[in-house]
């Protein structure tokens, strides 16, 4: 038989050793080249997002690539300046689905009790403007609504409420107006001008706060004379203003006396004066005066996170003219409605969103996404506290006697 055949082992040579190595190689770069793409792609979808920006009151939706609320609007091409509001802030970060709030500032011409001036705002509406001013509006005359939007090239006139020191019939009467005129100012006091009776100041000048008006009676050679009667003040505790605040509920109006006299003359000159008969025939308005008694509201944390629906608030409620003290009042409020969450729903009344509003649906006069966006809930939620309540310590303190607002 043949012998059998050794089997022949070949060793690997270089060549193959080498091929084999470069292959490892390859495919380990390509994977690595792989990884760094996805990771790539993946921090590249991670900048995009979606956005809601209210824009002057109007919900637009942004879809744009960037990291923080600046780079986003400058993708929109959505210019802000350094007199616009936006929140958050534009260094903040922003994460997709998030509402940003812009208002943009704009030159409103202001007539404040007959002075002129110019002032920067991002209200939308007369009330806000008026509110931002530091002045309060329910104490004020405007020119225009409340509601009413602001237009660019309108004047805005605005005559507050102020103290008028009226010297008449040997009496001194203090009493408040919102009068533009010292003739409004006197009606509105109560005090009726004889024919031929002279004031200090001329009726149509414009009444401002403290103004000192004299009024000299004419002389009269008739039997009727008539004077005024000054009113009282009365003062009443009230828990919805913060302590050390005065507010007039109730204008006091000056009455009227009419007093006969009978005369005696020698000569044409009235030698003797006697009251035949002398009556009220117009009773004094009481002048009612409300004393604040709440508390500023302490140990309320009003540091808030950037981004937050209570950042939004707080920079919507500062734009009113509302400080710290408000807004501790304020965080309080909504923190017992809603937890200032978007989506609180009570499902037994249909009260929803951070403001509670009852029903919903009310806060689609500010804007159709009233049920998503904290900007359009808050906006409506400020102005409802201004119109009912003035002030959030106001609605708070409201809140806290009622166990709503």
């Amino acid at each position: 038989m043949p012998a059998p055949e050794t089997p022949v082992v070949l060793a690997s040579s270089p060549t193959h050793r080498t091929t084999r190595r470069s292959r490892a190689l390859r495919y380990g770069a390509q994977g690595l080249a792989l990884a760094l793409v996805a990771g790539a792609t993946t921090a590249f979808v991670g900048l995009h997002k979606t956005v809601t920006v209210e824009v002057d009151g109007t919900a637009v939706e942004v879809s744009a690539f960037g990291r923080t609320v600046g780079q986003v609007l400058a993708a929109g091409d959505i210019q802000v300046g350094d007199r616009d509001l936006v929140a958050p802030g534009l260094d903040e970060p922003v994460g997709d689905g998030a509402q940003i709030v812009v208002r943009h500032g704009r030159e409103l011409d202001v007539q404040v009790d007959g002075q002129d001036r110019t002032v920067w705002t991002t209200a939308l509406t007369v009330g806000e403007a008026v509110e931002g001013l530091g002045l309060r509006d329910d104490q004020a005359l405007l020119s225009a609504s409340r509601s009413a939007g602001l237009e660019r090239g309108d004047v805005l006139r605005v005559s507050t409420q102020k103290t008028i020191h009226l010297a008449v019939d040997g009496q001194v009467i203090d009493g408040v107006s919102s009068g533009g005129t010292v003739r409004d100012a006197l009606r509105d006091i109560g005090l009726v001008l004889n024919e031929g009776d002279r004031v200090s100041v001329p009726l149509d000048a414009t009444a401002t706060d403290g103004l000192v008006v004299l009024v000299t009676r004419a002389a009269t050679a008739g039997e009727t004379v008539t004077e005024a009667v000054p009113f009282e003040e009365q003062e009443v505790e009230d828990p919805t203003l913060v302590k050390g605040t005065r507010k007039v509920a109730t204008p006091g109006r000056a009455g009227v006396r009419t007093t006969t006299y009978s005369t005696a003359t020698v000569g044409g000159t009235v030698v003797d004066r006697q009251v035949v008969a002398s009556a009220v025939t117009v009773e004094p308005v009481t002048q009612v005066v409300k004393v604040g008694t709440m508390e500023l509201a302490s140990g309320v944390d009003i540091s808030v996170s950037p981004g937050s629906a209570q950042d939004i608030g707080k920079q919507l409620a500062a734009a009113r003219g509302w400080g710290d003290d408000q807004f501790a009042c304020l965080v309080q409020l909504w923190n017992k409605e809603s937890g200032w969450r978007v989506n609180a729903e009570n499902r037994s009344s249909g009260a929803y969103g951070i403001p509670q509003a009852l029903p919903g649906s009310k806060m689609a006069s500010v804007a159709a996404d009233w049920r998503t966006n904290p900007a359009t809930q808050i906006t409506w939620g400020l102005n409802y506290i201004a119109g009912r309540y003035s002030t959030p310590c106001g609605a708070w303190s409201a809140s806290q006697a009622k166990g709503w607002y």
